[in-house]
């Protein structure tokens, strides 16, 4: 397994599969630190932000307890050597920007949340990067390094050794400390440092005989250090892409993995050394073997310099598609959480240096098939930029798109904004691209057969109108949902278009303020059009009596229709907070208002469709059944509005069960305390038929009670497939380390296949009846009358009947008629 700390969850990756296996949710504020506890590696101890710390059982995603500790936690460390104490850096209380490395003892109790006030302060002035702070020989002592000083402070003997390096840069040299590790075994320090170096130090023990060595490969800030398992290697990586492994301390002696994609941030090795991971600025976790060879990549969403091109949804895949890599399209998939591929735009070789001016991605609009994807690169330059429009077309056996024309200079100035109108995409009339710009004109671009005959596609894209308006900037547009209008805004004012003749039908205003977003209203509000200006008014046009309907002060910064619904979510920023309205164009009070959605600014939003309904029992959130709405803030954070509680989203079916009858949440008791309990229950519900049965001895009335039998034993043997369906995918479905002993399970196992022999089925009960019957006849043919007289008496008042009396011969001749076989009659 690959436990990773992202954002306010824990995450549990398969390492042969890169599958996310669990995500641990229950803090309220980033994770700041995980570590394994040292004495049980089946937990984990996780910090945060939010004052907490939690143990967890990581095997089944299960929290174990909770310790408040109240200050905000920065790192975490568990070194083997500390019992029931865990170490943790928080901010000095009363001085700014100053941390401490503290000592938690950790409480004692039954209770799953728990305080942990106990704190010992162990060193002053430490960084608060979890990189800064090592523990070495199983935490006989600890390291922590800052600006140009490293400090030791030994446990045992409760001394602190302080060292110091120069300030001065000579020879571009730059002694500021990057990060620090210990050596497993030896008492040896390993450093990085700001100018490429890393030193490594000897006879630390003592203030003045200190020694280093020093080893230099990287040409900038090593990021991040690593010692094997054993302690013979010493992995290193910084901004050069490249993993570094050092033998045995030597320059001479090193290997290197080059190529990582990017910078390198933090290094880790599994507990058995066979496996080492790096995490990238990109996003990225790469699985490398011990013998320095690529394993695996773990790519989640790429944190791009600017997301320009939005967010947007692809309608193949449903991912969600923006900047990644530089000139690289990323496709991000939401329900696996992780990239599925990503796709070259700009095909030139990204140089990463300060102040170049280079190409880059700008503009993204798919077709709505997917057929089509039109995309947009543009140089940095601001006055001259080199514009390029590229046509994509899909391709099915090959999976993937295929550059089909490439158009150089597609405006005068920047693009603003494009998108696609397809009524039909088997029709190639009706599928047209419209892009917009900064020199005042909008162009329409459509598909034409390639005349070439040495062309390898059989059809091209060529400009086939240019619309303007009064020489103002173009800077939206949008089509109808019909796709017979076309609006698009200039400036102040939005021009409205016939899509079929170029007809200019009408124009709308509202000063003052530009035109910063525009959409059409979809189903039954087809006919009204939405603006947003840029001084703080949000304006719905009807299109039919081309006037205004009704407008509202509001700042919005985003405005996106839902493809599937009536429903439009805008999203404004005042007083430093972003808040979400949701509304029908139809009536300009919101159906759905969520005030400070977030701290951060929100930039960019996108719907997507889900693949099924979801069924919503609140109205408050019924605009969200049949998409999704995901926001990017502008610190690159992906939020999304969860109509689900935390609790339900974590808490897999059968544990929310088990909750449900106020169960503990363990394997053990989801594997046998259910199936104890049905089998009770249904002891107890067939059982009284069954004894009832039992006690009945021949009479008319046995074919009325064979019926009733059958009906429970067929009930019977369909709850036992059913339990043992159930209580099959329990012991599959449970970790193996948690389940009692084979031994133990297999009779119950065994038991769940079977049907109980105490439930006999009516014809085994009549037919003992009967047996009893004749064995009596035989044995006595003196028997009293009246003693059969009040023996069939019994069962009429039992049924609630009343019978006339029978002789002897008539009571045997009853006897052989019962016995005759009659089910032929079924047959007519």
């Amino acid at each position: 397994y690959l436990l990773c700390a992202s954002g306010d969850f824990v995450k549990v990756y398969s390492v042969s599969t890169e599958e996310t296996l669990r995500l641990m949710g229950g803090h309220a504020d980033l994770v700041t630190g995980i570590q394994l506890n040292p004495h049980n590696h089946m937990q984990l101890y996780s910090s945060s932000l939010d004052g907490t710390l939690k143990l967890w059982d990581f095997m089944d995603g299960i929290p174990i307890k909770t310790f408040t500790v109240g200050s905000k936690l920065l790192a975490l460390y568990t070194p083997a050597g500390a019992e029931d104490s865990v170490f943790v850096v928080i901010p000095k209380k009363g001085e700014r920007d100053t941390f401490q490395l503290v000592s938690v003892k950790l409480t004692k109790g039954t209770g799953q949340d728990l305080e942990a006030k106990e704190l010992s302060v162990v060193l002053d002035g430490v960084g608060a990067s979890m990189k800064h702070i090592a523990f070495g020989r199983e935490g006989e002592y600890v390291v922590s390094v800052k600006d140009v000083n490293l400090q030791v402070y030994f446990f045992k003997r409760k001394l602190l050794n302080r060292f110091s390096l120069s300030t001065v840069k000579t020879k571009g040299g730059d002694n500021h400390f990057s990060c620090v590790v210990c050596h497993p075994t030896e008492d040896c320090i390993a450093t990085g440092h700001a100018d490429g170096k890393i030193r490594l130090w000897r006879n630390f023990h003592h203030r003045k005989e200190y020694t280093y060595s020093t080893l230099h490969w990287h040409h900038d800030t090593v990021m991040d250090l690593a010692f094997s398992m054993e302690g013979t290697r010493l992995l290193s990586g910084g901004v050069e892409s490249v993993l570094v492994q050092w033998h045995n301390e030597s320059s001479c002696q090193k290997d290197f993995l080059p190529r990582l994609g990017s910078p390198i941030e933090y290094i880790s090795m599994s507990t058995d050394g066979a496996l080492c991971c790096t995490l990238h600025t990109d996003n990225r976790i790469t699985i490398i073997n011990s013998n320095l060879r690529f394993s695996r990549s773990i790519q989640g969403l790429i944190k791009s310099r600017d997301v320009k091109t939005g967010l947007v949804v692809d309608p193949r895949t449903k991912a969600l598609v923006l900047n990644g890599e530089p000139g690289h399209l990323q496709f991000y998939s939401l329900q696996s959480d992780q990239q599925l591929f990503s796709l070259d735009i700009v095909q030139r070789q990204y140089i990463h240096q300060a102040g170049l001016k280079q190409s880059d991605l700008v503009k993204v609009a798919f077709s709505a098939q997917g057929t089509w994807l039109a995309t947009v690169e543009e140089s940095e330059e601001v006055t001259d930029p080199e514009l390029q429009l590229k046509l994509w077309f899909y391709h099915e056996e090959t999976q993937s798109f295929k550059l089909n024309t490439r158009i150089n200079t597609p405006h005068d100035n920047h693009i603003t904004d494009m998108c696609f109108r397809d009524m039909d995409e088997l029709e190639d009339d009706s599928l047209i691209l419209v892009t917009t710009g900064r020199d005042c004109v909008f162009k329409v671009w459509v598909m034409v057969e390639d005349t070439d005959p040495e062309a390898q596609q059989s059809v091209s894209w060529s400009c086939d109108f240019v619309g303007s308006y009064h020489n103002y900037q173009a800077t939206n547009c949008c089509f109808s949902e019909d796709g017979s209008l076309l609006a698009v805004s200039f400036e102040e004012t939005v021009t409205v278009w016939d899509s079929l003749t170029w007809d200019l039908k009408c124009t709308f205003c509202h000063p003052p303020g530009n035109i910063r977003n525009i959409c059409f209203g979809r189903l039954t509000c087809s006919k009204y059009l939405i603006g947003a200006t840029d001084y703080g008014f949000l304006c719905c046009w009807n299109l039919l009596t081309c006037a205004l309907e009704w407008s509202a002060h509001l700042n919005v910064v985003v405005l996106q229709p839902d493809p599937l619904s009536e429903h439009i979510a805008a999203v404004s920023w005042l007083s430093k907070e972003s808040s979400l309205f949701v509304f029908k164009p139809n009536e300009p009070r919101p159906i759905y208002i969520q005030r400070n959605l977030c701290k951060e600014k929100i930039l960019l939003a996108a719907f997507v469709p889900r693949d099924e309904p979801e069924m919503i029992s609140s109205e408050k959130y019924l605009w969200l059944r049949r998409s999704q709405l995901f926001f990017l803030t502008d610190t690159q954070e992906l939020m999304t509005l969860s109509t689900k509680s935390l609790e339900e989203r974590l808490t897999p079916s059968s544990k929310q069960l088990a909750v449900e009858e106020s169960l503990p949440v363990t394997p053990f008791s989801l594997l046998l305390g259910k199936h104890r309990r049905q089998q009770a229950q249904e002891d107890t519900d067939l059982g009284k038929p069954v004894v009832h049965n039992k006690q009945e001895q021949a009479s008319p009335a046995v074919k009325e009670v064979r019926v009733i039998t059958v009906n429970v034993q067929a009930k019977s043997q369909q709850t036992k497939s059913h339990k043992a369906s159930v209580l099959s995918f329990q012991l599959l479905h449970t970790p193996a380390h948690v389940l009692p002993s084979a031994s133990f399970l297999c009779t119950i196992f065994i038991n769940s296949l079977l049907i109980s022999k105490d439930n006999k089925s009516a014809e085994e009960i009549a037919d003992e009846v009967e047996m009893e019957g004749e064995k009596a006849e035989d044995d006595s043919d003196e028997e009293d009358v009246t003693e059969m007289e009040q023996e069939d008496t019994s069962h009429m008042e039992l049924l609630g009947e009343t019978t006339c009396k029978l002789s002897k011969s008539q009571e045997k001749e009853l006897r052989k008629i019962r016995k005759t076989d009659y089910s032929w009659i079924s047959a007519f």
